[in-house]
């Protein structure tokens, strides 16, 4: 199977679906987790049409996810996020101005509470999600070492509030399924492999080896996915295309993580 296309998405919700998932939104699973359940985490990077696409195949099976939306032209769209809601996604916030104010916190902090307030005008914002330039020398969950996102009004961020002990992560990062190993920051947090190896040392590389787990029966049961939809396309030229950026970045932040 053609790996990181529409049709293969397709294919993984629906394996998850006959093995008796259940799929909870973050904000949903924080407040009540279920014992077998998807957490489908969607990062707005770009070409947001392509998010809009998960969102209505995720409809047509009747199961939600949650999308974070950056502030830029490329991810932002006030009428996608306020359809995308009506589905019964969840949408957020994915914020990076750690980033935009060169490191400032309390301007970094008034630009945060700015655009959420914009987001507000539009959709409900219970959580929000960090955005990880791996080419920024800012972190920008720095912001929470001196402020509350709770005086906000919000009630999670999972780089904070997910127990990667209990829940197993999967990220697409590097346009693969061990991508971490490259990542700069998108990475289980909070994770302790000495306590629970078996469990947290699983790896996948493709979306096929997932599917395959699944069929066997032998898939944690509490799993957060993390999607890059522009990085999933039918399109041939714009596969390849996508296939060559993402190999040429993971050259990049391989030698960023090995510094």
């Amino acid at each position: 199977m053609k790996d990181f296309t529409i049709t293969s998405y397709e294919y993984l919700l629906k394996a998850l679906l006959k093995e008796g998932y259940e799929f909870q939104t973050y904000a949903e699973f924080v407040k009540a987790p279920k014992n077998k359940c998807i957490i489908l985490r969607h990062d707005v990077d770009a070409k947001k049409q392509n998010s809009y696409a998960f969102a209505k195949i995720q409809n047509e099976l009747g199961i939600k996810g949650t999308y974070y939306f950056r502030t830029i032209p490329q991810s932002f769209d006030a009428n996608l996020m306020k359809e995308m809601q009506t589905m019964g996604h969840e949408i957020g916030y994915h914020y990076e101005t750690m980033d935009t104010s060169k490191g400032n916190v309390e301007k970094a902090y008034n630009e945060f509470k700015f655009h959420l307030e914009n987001f507000r005008k539009y959709v409900t914002v219970k959580t929000i999600c960090m955005h990880g330039s791996p080419m920024s020398k800012f972190d920008n969950r720095d912001i929470w070492k001196k402020y509350k996102y709770n005086d906000l009004g919000i009630l999670a961020e999972p780089y904070f509030d997910l127990d990667f002990n209990s829940v197993f992560y999967l990220t697409d990062t590097g346009r693969r399924w061990d991508g971490h190993k490259v990542s700069v920051r998108d990475k289980a947090m909070n994770a302790n492999t000495i306590n629970n190896p078996d469990f947290l040392n699983r790896s996948y590389h493709s979306t096929s080896q997932i599917i395959s787990d699944l069929k066997h029966h032998n898939f944690p049961p509490q799993v957060m996915f993390t999607f890059h939809p522009q990085r999933w396309t039918n399109h041939p030229i714009e596969w390849l295309k996508e296939l060559v950026l993402q190999n040429a970045k993971n050259i990049i932040k391989r030698l960023i993580v090995k510094s």
